[in-house]
């Protein structure tokens, strides 16, 4: 590893602690080095509040000057909630930045180092490229498409079944991988399931992870069938969103919104269409979300080339049984040519469990 490599890294470290604090801002770490030595390190925190870059500024105060300062995104040029960190670091006397990559964000885009080199600054771009990027995969595809990056995620027998005949589920995987899902629904924005989940399961759909935050609750239900006194209505541990169609009851419209839950009528008639409900997400600024509804529901989002990562928790059993229901069902694809598949993928062990990652190609 390189000096180079080395500090982007430690960046890149304090960077990822601030996973599920920055959204629909990028997570983004920066360290400050002066004659071998760090004098500043400084992660974003919160959207509204002073970048990376600032904070490791103001750390290091006058040893900034004629330091190198390591960056995981191109500081910003443009002036938001908070002003141009490149011009920042223009005025502390920086005079190398190393950048591990480009923001997307059209209105930076090349645009903060052009700032610096109009300063005479050294810039640096690409050391530890690609494990910033995938790092800030969300923010990447939120900020030029507007809409949320969908993870789905299931917990599975080894045969992909994720219950036995008679619907039974608890507990297919082991605890280690359902403290890992805690972690994975707090880094989320929302958290989306169809309204059989709701009914059959009752879940909370929050975290239990300490600390973290518990994602908007996501029910698409065509016809308002979700109980009144279902968890996710009752417990108002986070909000809950309801998504119906133009055929719902609409006294249980008037009913679920006296009890504080937001209810959105899409365009169908008779079943929710995924694509409007990732279009309106979008507008309401939410910026990811995990989909862990049942078969049906991951077939239509991934069928609609919605779903941008799997994450699959695979645990060394077998159910078996053509009634048990599986993670992925639907009507499926006909030909083996269109079957869709992963790429970027890596397995690893969790308890006595698998954890699969992997990204489609569509």
């Amino acid at each position: 590893m390189t000096n180079h490599e080395f500090y982007m890294d430690l960046a890149l470290q304090n960077a990822r602690a601030m996973k599920g604090q920055t959204d629909p801002n990028p997570l983004v770490g920066s360290v400050i080095v002066n004659d071998n030595r760090v004098v500043g390190i400084g992660t974003h925190l919160r959207a509204g509040e002073p970048h990376a870059e600032i904070h490791a500024l103001r750390m290091a105060g006058d040893k900034a000057h004629g330091g190198t300062i390591y960056v995981t995104l191109e500081p910003c040029s443009h002036h938001g909630r908070t002003g141009p960190c490149a011009e920042a670091i223009v005025a502390a006397g920086i005079k190398k930045v190393v950048i591990a990559t480009l923001d997307p964000n059209p209105i930076v885009a090349g645009n903060g180092v052009k700032i610096l080199k109009q300063a005479g600054i050294d810039v640096i771009v690409g050391i530890l490229e690609k494990v910033a990027i995938q790092m800030n995969e969300v923010f990447n595809k939120f900020i030029v498409s507007k809409k949320p990056f969908i993870t789905m995620k299931a917990g599975t027998t080894l045969d992909g079944k994720v219950a036995t005949r008679t619907f039974n589920s608890k507990w297919i995987t082991s605890e280690q991988s359902r403290l890992d899902v805690h972690q994975l629904r707090s880094e989320n924005m929302g958290i989306l399931v169809g309204i059989n989940t709701v009914i059959k399961d009752d879940p909370a759909l929050t975290s239990r992870t300490p600390n973290g935050r518990n994602p908007i609750r996501i029910i698409l239900d065509s016809k308002l069938r979700i109980p009144m006194d279902a968890q996710v209505v009752i417990d108002k541990a986070a909000e809950t969103w309801v998504f119906t169609t133009e055929n719902y009851d609409r006294e249980k419209r008037k009913a679920l919104e006296d009890a504080g839950i937001s209810v959105f009528v899409t365009e169908g008639a008779e079943s929710v269409d995924p694509n409007e409900v990732v279009s309106l997400l979008g507008e309401k600024s939410v910026s990811s979300v995990l989909l862990e509804g049942g078969g049906n529901i991951h077939a239509s989002f991934l069928e609609n080339r919605l779903v941008d990562k799997a994450v699959l928790y695979f645990a060394p059993k077998l159910i078996g049984g053509k009634e048990a229901p599986t993670f992925l069902e639907g009507t499926g694809f006909e030909l083996m040519k269109d079957a869709v598949e992963l790429t970027d993928t890596d397995i690893e062990k969790i308890g006595d469990d698998f954890k699969f990652v992997g990204y489609p190609i569509y």
